[in-house]
């Protein structure tokens, strides 16, 4: 994170979606989480994943974009839910979402 600091990034008061790291804005304007060492795109309840530029990485680039957006959806619609059983249906489906990227996670490595 220091090094990140020293080379002009801009520590944010954003939080991963995975695994919860402060994320770092770089120069170039993307975010980037140093525990996991990845950009991270944040995507409003609503909106669609930007298109994924051609990867030169496993091909499940794409998949995890979905997730991560997924996961932000999820994110709005328990913030909102007052109902105990709408909330418990939703933790559960968010649950899968964190299962599902960090197998993700492991084939990429």
């Amino acid at each position: 994170m220091a090094d990140l600091l020293m080379q002009g990034a801009t520590l944010t008061d954003l939080s991963c979606p995975v695994c919860s790291s402060p994320l770092f804005r770089l120069q170039d304007g993307s975010l980037w989480c140093a525990k996991d060492q990845k950009k991270v795109i944040i995507v409003k309840e609503g909106e669609e994943p930007p298109a994924a530029a051609p990867s030169t990485g496993s091909g499940y680039d794409k998949l995890e974009a979905t997730l991560l957006g997924k996961m932000g959806d999820l994110q709005g619609k328990i913030e909102k839910t007052q109902d105990v059983e709408e909330l418990q249906r939703l933790t559960a489906a968010l649950s899968q979402v964190l299962d599902s990227l960090g197998k993700i996670q492991k084939m990429e490595k």
